[in-house]
């Protein structure tokens, strides 16, 4: 008997199934899975913007507080994905919230840096969600978020390794399942972190890897220049912008 192929909304099930089920000891304090309170942005996100093949996937690497935790889209931005991905819908709690960083959804007054300048540079040369996702799609390695004890984030290269080794092979799974459906001919990792992981877990495929900077504001290499960076790098491996 057949079965039919996979799609992004059954491979986002299966790991938000398999994510659940990990454990993360001290100093992780606070687990986030914006694939479960999140669900209904991010499915919608999936099936609006996620049609294969795409030419170019940018792979981020785990939700920020204010953006993914917050909306279930990569790079979260809330005003960015209301306004520009035209995306709202109902978002519940994590159980149990951290103090310091609660969930309040697409009433959160607090904006993401990362997020309004990835999604700020692709409305800038494309216009119009629907011109961008022709060809391009935005794709986080994990989707869980970790806080410690202080509220302060912990990205999955900091986290022990006994924790972080289990985490990877969840996600490396995923991220080709991932990739296999979408069909990309560059996979662009945002931050080192998600290149590396992109050139472990998509080895096999006939896809060209490449990296971008991280726009976080912690990252001082995106405070000056980060959009002539990314257009610098994405020429250079002949992808054509706008």
């Amino acid at each position: 008997m057949a079965t039919s192929s996979p799609t992004l909304v059954a491979v986002a099930r299966d790991l938000r199934r398999r994510t659940a089920g990990l454990r993360f000891p001290p100093p992780v304090q606070h687990v986030y899975h914006p694939l479960a309170y999140a669900w209904e942005p991010h499915r919608l996100y999936l099936e609006r913007y996620g049609r294969a093949p795409k030419e170019v996937v940018f792979l981020g690497m785990n939700p920020g507080p204010w953006g993914m935790a917050q909306t279930g889209v990569p790079f979260g931005d809330v005003g960015m994905v209301r306004d520009w991905l035209g995306i709202v819908a109902d978002v519940g709690r994590p159980d149990p919230e951290h103090p310091k960083r609660p969930i309040r959804g697409f009433s959160c007054p607090r904006g993401e840096v990362s997020g309004r300048r990835l999604w700020g540079w692709a409305r800038r040369h494309f216009q119009a969600p629907t011109r961008f996702f022709e060809r391009f799609f935005v794709y986080n390695y994990c989707p869980v978020l970790f806080l410690t004890e202080g509220g302060r984030n912990l990205t999955p290269d900091r986290l022990p390794a006994a924790a972080r080794e289990p985490l990877i092979k969840v996600c490396d799974s995923a991220v080709r399942r991932g990739m296999e459906v979408l069909r990309p001919r560059y996979v662009i990792g945002v931050g080192r972190f998600a290149e590396t992981r992109a050139r472990a877990a998509l080895a096999s495929l006939d896809i060209t890897i490449g990296g971008i900077p991280h726009p976080s504001p912690a990252n001082p290499g995106a405070n000056r220049g980060w959009e002539e960076k990314v257009s610098r790098e994405l020429a250079r491996l002949g992808i054509r912008v706008g």
